[in-house]
């Protein structure tokens, strides 16, 4: 689990809801899921114009100070959507961010679900030497996770340039 590799990505424009929280017990714990299952219930994905996949990005940004400085159960947005190819016309209720172009470690949570995708995270958060920068990290839901066996996710997170 604590196998990663560092890659260069591009920018991407990013559509969808989006809610404040935190990791303090009975906070992240609590709204993640409650947003989740909005995303789900209220047929968010088919609401989203201009994507450019059915892929589904759990974002999370705007990251407070303290949190930058290694205090993990400090406030972010946490923002559920689509890529998409226009920010032009986003939709009463969403948000849109652009998630920077840089340097992502590349984490892959597989198998059980949602339980490997916490390790993935409590093993992210316990690596001081990973260099992040805490700008955008994203975790990717595609076809490996909507139609494989066993399920993947993949985790990307905003660390220095490695130039």
């Amino acid at each position: 689990m604590g196998n990663y590799t560092v890659i260069q990505r591009p920018s991407m424009l990013v559509v969808g809801i989006e809610c404040r929280t935190f990791n303090a017990p009975e906070e992240g714990s609590h709204d993640i899921p409650q947003h989740w299952g909005k995303f789900y219930n209220e047929d968010i994905i088919n609401q989203i114009p201009n994507k450019v996949s059915q892929e589904v990005i759990a974002l999370y940004c705007d990251y407070a100070d303290a949190y930058k400085e290694g205090d993990y159960t400090q406030p972010y947005s946490l923002v559920i959507g689509c890529p998409v190819s226009s920010l032009d016309a986003v939709p009463e209720g969403m948000v849109a961010k652009i998630i920077p172009s840089g340097s992502y470690a590349v984490f892959r949570a597989v198998g059980e679900y949602p339980k490997n995708l916490l390790k993935t995270w409590e093993n992210i958060w316990q690596q001081a030497d990973l260099g992040r920068i805490c700008t955008s990290d994203y975790e990717i839901y595609g076809d490996k996770f909507i139609s494989g066996s066993p399920k993947e996710v993949e985790v990307f997170i905003s660390v220095k340039d490695q130039n």
